[in-house]
């Protein structure tokens, strides 16, 4: 019977760590979190993530098939001031503010009381009041009637 010589522990130990530097673990898939939220690395700022009162919003990358109900308000004081987007507010504009449309974007809020509707700009952020989906301008509330806080839907016109 022929004897085998042991093979040398120094070049077991050599090929073993070797071999364990090229193994590596897989990457992880992304969480749930992370798998719903779009890229905004290439958006202009009013369009990437922010936060109002401790609450962080996070635009819709499309307005496309955009459509919802809620309660709908007006303001108008800040007449002259910068919105979102960086133009000068006008209360007797066409414009609104919503919390997550990508600026601009163009809908359609048609007063429900009413069937009056009209079509606005969104270019600013807002309401950031519980329960309030948009705030029209002074000059879009006034067209289709409202007055305080009325129920309206929103639907996006953009393709």
């Amino acid at each position: 019977m022929q004897q085998t010589k042991p093979p040398n522990l120094n070049f077991l130990i050599i090929i073993a760590s070797l071999l364990a530097g090229c193994a590596s673990e897989p990457p992880l898939p992304p969480t749930d979190e992370q798998a719903e939220l779009p890229s905004y690395q290439d958006k202009a700022a009013y369009n990437k993530p922010y936060k109002v009162k401790g609450k962080t919003y996070y635009p819709l990358p499309t307005a496309n098939g955009y459509r919802e109900t809620g309660l709908a308000s007006w303001y108008g004081a800040e007449s002259g001031n910068r919105t979102a987007d960086g133009s000068r507010f006008k209360p007797n504009g066409l414009s609104a503010a919503h919390k997550t449309l990508p600026i601009p974007s163009k809908v359609r809020v048609t007063n429900l009381r009413n069937g009056r509707f009209i079509d606005v700009v969104v270019n600013d952020r807002g309401p950031f009041v519980e329960n309030r989906l948009i705030d029209l301008s002074h000059g879009a509330a006034k067209q289709i009637g409202v007055h305080g806080v009325t129920q309206v839907q929103i639907e996006s016109l953009e393709n």
